[in-house]
């Protein structure tokens, strides 16, 4: 989801990763209605773990970490039916809270805010489904190259790729990014799927440039398609294939050709925050260690996409 910091860059297609993570798919399709509440509030913690030692004494003090977040990107993170905070990553944000002893105190923002807020302060973390990039790590607007404020640093948590969807039964032929020349894509605003969109447009031959039509977030621009306002949509592999399983019923919408652009997804932390950053490193080696990691993974169906190890700005 970012507009001068962007959640995903365009790079060439790693077809080996986008493979493997192909295989989540049918996975997703059969446990994404497992929406069980996450728990963000952590009762029970576990404040003498090595990885709670290495809090920033103030965090501990307060006993919350402040996380930035767009809770409007099923099945990553969303409101369910009750307005309660759900996901992939409300439940890991748990799981890494009572391994740290705190609570992981989720807000929301629009994506392509989350950023300047870690800058200012307002959050302690943003975990939003963000691709890590090299441009996102050094300040640097992914459209323009030059650098637009201080970087962040990542804990990668999860790896996933970006997939085209269209109106079910509507494909229109579009089965590849060069597909869409001469046509109208609906995207969030500031996402790798933007970046993609705009690299492949200047591709495109013949005066046929992809159009774009920008939103807030992901849950509009697929308003925007299912309306018939654009030819395809486009977002990170789990939520494509959460919107056609669920939009109308699995009615609406269907997944074209391959996904592209294997990425890891990064929980983000303000530059010179080293000790909040190998904190959150160390809590989530350990819950991928105990087993709870590959439990919530497995819940949302996408263990294709899971990490074996927490990596320290492993982007590209």
């Amino acid at each position: 989801m970012t507009a001068s910091t962007t959640r995903r860059t365009a790079a060439k297609s790693r077809i080996a990763a986008v493979g493997a993570i192909a295989v989540a798919g049918t996975m997703l399709l059969t446990a994404c209605g497992d929406q069980t509440k996450s728990g963000n509030n952590n009762s029970s913690s576990t404040k003498g773990s090595a990885a709670a030692d290495l809090l920033p004494p103030e965090i501990k003090a307060k006993g919350v970490i402040k996380v930035g977040s767009d809770i409007a990107y099923p099945p990553v993170e969303f409101k369910d039916k009750s307005g309660e905070t759900v996901g992939i990553d409300p439940d890991l944000g748990a799981a890494l809270g009572k391994e740290l002893g705190v609570t992981f105190q989720f807000e929301n923002g629009t994506f392509d805010t989350l950023i300047t807020g870690l800058r200012s302060k307002r959050y302690d973390l943003a975990m939003s489904a963000m691709t890590d990039t090299k441009d996102r790590q050094e300040g640097i607007d992914s459209d323009t190259k030059k650098k637009v404020g201080e970087g962040v640093d990542f804990v990668d948590y999860f790896t996933a790729g970006v997939s085209i969807y269209t109106r079910k039964g509507d494909d229109q032929g579009i089965k590849t990014w060069a597909d869409l020349c001469g046509k109208k894509i609906a995207v969030q605003r500031g996402t790798v799927s933007h970046d993609l969109a705009k690299s492949e447009s200047k591709k495109c031959t013949g005066g046929k440039k992809i159009a774009m039509e920008t939103f807030d977030n992901d849950l509009e621009a697929q308003t925007r398609l299912r309306s018939g306002g654009a030819d395809a949509g486009s977002s990170d592999f789990p939520v494509a294939a959460y919107a056609v399983k669920t939009s109308g019923g699995g009615k609406d919408f269907e997944l074209v050709g391959e996904q592209v652009e294997a990425a890891p997804y990064g929980i983000a932390v303000a530059k010179g925050n080293d000790q909040l950053a190998k904190a959150v490193q160390a809590a989530l080696d350990a819950i991928i260690k105990s087993g709870e990691y590959g439990k919530i993974i497995s819940k949302w169906g996408v263990e294709a996409g899971a990490v074996t190890e927490a990596k320290l700005n492993g982007g590209s």
